[in-house]
Formats: C-alpha cells, sequence, structure tokens
C-alpha cells in the first residue's frame, strides 16, 4: 500500500510550500515558500515516483480503486457484461495515452462488478 503524500503550508505566511530539487548529490531536497522564502528539508518517508511498475516492466494505471468502487455514485447506462449478461454498468473515462489522443471508457457491471474497456 502507497503512503499518503501530504500538502505542508509555510508557517510564516500560510502559502503552499513546493517543491525544489537539491542542486548537486547529496543536497537535502527543499520544500520552499514562494512568497517569504521560508526553507525547510522534506523528510522522506517513501521514494518520489511517477508511477508504479508492473510485472512486466510496464506502466500500470488504477482506472478505480477498490474504495471508490463501492461508492455508487458514478453514471449508469444501458451496455452488456461480457461475463455475466447484465445489462447495467456503471462508466467512466480516463485519459490513458498521450494528450492527443482519445480517452479511453471504462465499464463496471453493476450485477458482478466485472470491469472492462471500450474496444475502439
Amino acid at each position: 500500500m502507497l503512503g499518503r503524500r501530504v500538502m505542508e503550508f509555510c508557517p510564516k505566511c500560510g502559502m503552499r510550500l513546493i517543491l525544489e530539487k537539491a542542486a548537486k548529490d547529496g543536497e537535502p531536497v527543499l520544500l520552499v515558500c514562494p512568497r517569504c522564502d521560508f526553507k525547510k528539508p522534506m523528510t522522506v518517508e517513501e521514494p518520489i515516483t511517477r508511477g508504479v511498475r508492473g510485472h512486466l516492466g510496464q506502466e500500470s494505471i488504477t482506472v478505480i480503486s477498490e474504495d471508490q468502487a463501492k461508492i455508487r455514485t458514478m453514471p449508469v447506462t444501458k451496455v452488456e457484461c461480457p461475463k455475466c449478461g447484465n445489462r447495467e454498468a456503471y462508466w467512466w473515462m480516463v485519459q490513458t495515452r498521450g494528450a492527443d489522443e482519445a480517452s479511453t471508457q471504462f465499464f463496471r457491471c453493476t450485477k458482478c462488478g466485472y470491469t472492462w474497456r471500450e474496444m475502439d
């Protein structure tokens, strides 16, 4: 399970602190206030990553978490589930490829919970 990253604010003026990379190896990464130049070293409890790698070295995409799946506020459409034949599913869109390409539409069956995506 991944830890949470917490937004931090300047104790002097209340502005959100921004990340400033270290100028040289061995120097600490700093959190800096853009308004009053308050600085503090960032404490790293987990590595900073850009994505989670799958078992084949490909970047994996979480289309919707299990906790979010329990919340039934997503829109519903009439489409047949390929697993159980139910004719109703929740749907959502995710930008899984480059910004210049179309989004991918995902469906989750309201009956069995099977998730699939719209095929081009």
